[in-house]
């Protein structure tokens, strides 16, 4: 046996993503070298091996090491949000910031054929995107007045930059009918689960969307993902949960993000995990040295654990035992950039009209806020219409201006991250805010380690709804 350490590639243009999963589940029990294991392999032996390991004995783990990367077009971003609501998966689609969107690129759902609200729906979509191609008519003269030029900066680069600050605007009048690409890199047991969800989902759209991916996965994945089927009990859940909070008052609120929840000793609880980690004492010997630490002493341990890392770094592990509740409103647009973080626990409502909308103060600038108001209220009133029919059809024609209530938990890490993305000054306005307002409530309750996050704007939640915003809950007529 040669034991000479090996580094090399099992390379998917020579063997099957199913096969290198097998692979990789036989040297559990093979002393042989992978490409050897590999070597003896064929489509018909992984298969047959996948069945009776993975399926057979529930040895789904095997499924993480095979990996397909699926392209999805011309699919609403109302349905990107059940595809891309798996934690451990890979995406990237289309930016409503940096693309324009043709006037029919959005979806009709199944469920409008034949419904009263066919012709009405065509007619607002059509609506929605005149408006959003004639807003920009009015917004790219206001974004070049309010570009400066950068010293040496050519023409084309100055116009590109007004162009793109005129389309982060001209994003609120997009629909959620309307219809994106994405690329999901996505390990099979992951793709599973994801297609069991999607073939659960109450819209039409999604499941014959899940139905394609399981037909295509089926051609690399004979065996992995042959048996996704719908989740049985999802439909009943969710019918049960509706009837119990349609019996539920609603009680309005102006508070747009609330800490709901948070660990008071959890400072001290991340300082004992780091000494704990790097020491050989229990957790309460470590916490206990951290109680009784000096002031001074742990300020200076404090900044010895941050001000050395870049802005590239990731902080030490043990900040994950922080953890903190937010419930947040955030426009839809916001949201569609909120959910793609998907290390945090996400819960969000039903895309509604009933929380108002965002009015951008560059709509208002550029003279096209009676349009803009038109534009909303014309969609608010369909989705009103639609509601009692189908609330999930209804949520088709809302478009990212109305807001949307959000539930998350997450991390002391995943917040660093969180907020040193969504703050920073390439970011798009409505996130920055909600990025700011999730600062401010971690500086309340945790200044020490807020402190270490070293934001490079000076801004707040409210000078950004201020600057960037006309109104934010505006309510349809």
């Amino acid at each position: 046996m040669d034991h000479t350490r090996r580094v090399y590639r099992l390379s998917p243009s020579q063997l099957s993503a199913e096969t290198i999963a097998v692979t990789f589940a036989k040297t559990s029990r093979s002393p042989e070298p992978f490409d050897a294991i590999a070597a003896e392999l064929d489509a018909e032996k992984s298969a047959r091996f996948s069945e009776k390991w993975i399926v057979g004995y529930g040895h789904s783990s095997v499924a993480e090491h095979a990996v397909l990367h699926l392209a999805l077009e011309n699919v609403s971003r109302m349905s990107i949000e059940t595809i891309e609501a798996n934690r451990l998966a890979s995406y990237t689609e289309k930016s409503s910031r940096y693309q324009l969107w043709d006037p029919k690129a959005y979806v009709t759902p199944p469920e409008l054929e034949g419904s009263p609200f066919h012709e009405r729906y065509i007619q607002v979509m059509n609506y929605l995107f005149a408006v959003y191609a004639e807003s920009l008519d009015w917004l790219i003269p206001w974004g070049e007045a309010n570009t400066p030029r950068q010293l040496g900066e050519g023409d084309k680069a100055w116009a590109n930059r007004a162009r793109l600050k005129s389309v982060d605007v001209a994003r609120f009048l997009l629909p959620a009918a309307a219809t994106a690409n994405v690329g999901i890199t996505i390990n099979a047991r992951a793709l599973e689960y994801a297609i069991r969800k999607m073939l659960s989902s109450p819209l039409a759209e999604v499941r014959a969307i899940g139905q394609e991916v399981k037909r295509v996965a089926n051609e690399e994945l004979p065996t992995l993902v042959k048996y996704a089927d719908p989740i049985e009990s999802l439909a009943g859940v969710r019918d049960y949960c509706r009837r119990l909070t349609a019996q539920v008052d609603t009680i309005p609120s102006d508070r747009w993000c609330v800490l709901r929840h948070y660990d008071p000793n959890a400072e001290d609880k991340i300082l004992a995990a780091i000494l704990f980690r790097f020491g050989d004492d229990s957790v309460a010997v470590c916490l206990d040295q951290v109680l009784n630490m000096p002031a001074e002493d742990r300020q200076k341990w404090l900044d010895r654990l941050f001000d050395q890392l870049d802005e590239h770094d990731v902080p030490l592990r043990e900040l994950e035992y922080s953890n903190y509740v937010f419930e947040l409103v955030m426009d839809q647009g916001a949201y569609f950039e909120f959910k793609r973080h998907r290390m945090m626990t996400q819960t969000a409502q039903t895309l509604t009209a009933d929380l108002g909308y965002a009015i951008p103060r560059a709509i208002t600038e550029a003279g096209f806020e009676p349009h803009y108001r038109k534009a909303m209220d014309l969609a608010g009133r369909l989705f009103r219409d639609m509601v009692a029919w189908n609330p999930d059809v209804a949520a088709y024609v809302v478009p990212n201006a109305f807001n949307r209530r959000v539930l998350c938990s997450l991390n002391l890490r995943e917040m660093f991250h969180f907020i040193r993305l969504r703050c920073a000054e390439n970011a798009h306005f409505s996130i920055r805010r909600v990025g700011r307002g999730m600062f401010e409530a971690l500086e309340s309750v945790h200044p020490s380690f807020a402190g270490k996050i070293k934001l490079k704007l000076d801004e707040s939640s409210d000078t950004l709804a201020e600057k960037y915003f006309t109104a934010l809950e505006e309510s349809i007529q």
